[in-house]
């Protein structure tokens, strides 16, 4: 928290989270733009009240600012604006937000996180002081950096932020071998993972899960159907069979097969046929170059990955310190002889990593770690 943020008083900290709360509704659709929350407050002597919202419109126009104003209208002028990033400063097909909160008469914008682009970082504020209006920076500024991640890791990293789901019974298991998908984890935690799902961009399993599970891997909480990420597969041989639940399901949710070869073999054309895309990678060492893998996908405007499947592609991304964030679900079973080990120590996370939160699902325990620093 910067100076002027720890200097808000307990009514922006309120209003500040409300904001935060908001820009959560369009995680994940709104394109290479971050899901942004804005708040109008007006307060004409009988206490503050919000007058206007908006959160950055699914596929990443218009911006947040602008529709909180429009809501708001007249209201808008001498009101305070909460906004949970940096407003933008470069012009586009469309006005800066800082130059139409300029506009709209505000007289106080209260900011949480900062934004690195460098056609913004600190740009945003310095039209708003230069005409005159109160800015305070950085409130609640990491509880609205923690929502935007993958936008400030492509943005800083040029590649998406990973997230790396595992289920671990209580041996610290991730399956059984030769038997595809094991329950291991309650229906609780199991609706935390679609919901995962629904704010990402992409979703990411290697071949041997897509084979062995023949997995769906679409967000499947009621309602939320239509949030389904892009299913990513890492086959470098292509060897993702054309009657799977994936190929079949790839007009519907679409579906990226990662492979080395661009050759149109009939397997190739029958997945294509199917509406099933294709990205040629790196192979190195006999193993799809991850580093290049994910550069790719933020030049496609993927900013978060969430990676599901297999212990082999949990150690290839662990191994290449490519994970973030981590989110272990772990279930009260054991599975006993047979189980596939979990890639890491299931007590204490990953080197490097640090605890941020833990609760408890019914009968299972979930932990959330982030790359410390």
């Amino acid at each position: 928290m910067t100076e002027a943020g720890a200097l808000a008083g307990d009514a922006d900290r309120r209003f500040m989270a409300a904001a935060i709360r908001l820009s959560r509704r369009h995680l994940g659709l709104t394109g290479t733009n971050p899901s942004v929350g804005t708040l109008i407050v007006r307060d004409d002597g009988a206490g503050p009240r919000i007058v206007g919202r908006g959160v950055t419109a699914i596929g990443g126009r218009p911006h947040a600012e602008p529709q909180a104003l429009e809501e708001a209208g007249e209201a808008a002028r001498g009101a305070t604006a909460y906004v949970t990033l940096e407003p933008c400063a470069h012009h586009g097909r469309t006005p800066p937000c800082a130059n139409t909160l300029v506009a709209a008469g505000i007289s106080r914008v209260v900011g949480a996180a900062s934004d690195p682009d460098p056609r913004v970082s600190g740009k945003g504020y310095a039209i708003l002081r230069e005409a005159g209006i109160e800015v305070v920076e950085g409130v609640l500024a990491d509880e609205a950096a923690d929502l935007m991640r993958g936008y400030l890791t492509r943005s800083l990293k040029k590649r998406p932020e990973v997230t790396l789901k595992l289920a671990l019974s209580a041996d610290g298991m991730i399956g059984r071998q030769g038997e595809g998908q094991v329950a291991i984890t309650g229906a609780i935690s199991r609706a935390q993972v679609h919901m995962m799902r629904a704010e990402s961009d992409a979703i990411l399993v290697g071949i041997g899960t897509a084979l062995a599970d023949d997995p769906a891997l679409t967000c499947r909480l009621p309602g939320l159907s239509a949030r389904s990420p892009l299913r990513i597969v890492l086959d470098r041989d292509t060897r993702l069979p054309p009657g799977s639940v994936l190929a079949r399901t790839a007009r519907e949710v679409p579906v990226l097969v990662t492979a080395a070869s661009d050759c149109p073999t009939p397997r190739r054309i029958a997945l294509a046929e199917q509406g099933v895309d294709f990205l040629a990678v790196d192979v190195h060492e006999g193993h799809i170059a991850l580093p290049e893998l994910l550069e790719d996908l933020a030049a496609r405007g993927i900013m978060t990955l969430m990676v599901e499947g297999g212990a082999y592609t949990a150690s290839a991304f662990l191994a290449e310190d490519l994970v973030d964030r981590l989110c272990l679900f772990t279930g009260p079973a054991e599975i006993g002889p047979g189980g596939i080990a979990a890639p890491l120590d299931p007590a204490h996370g990953p080197a490097g990593f640090r605890l941020l939160r833990e609760a408890r699902f019914g009968d299972d325990h979930y932990r959330e770690y982030v790359r410390a620093g």
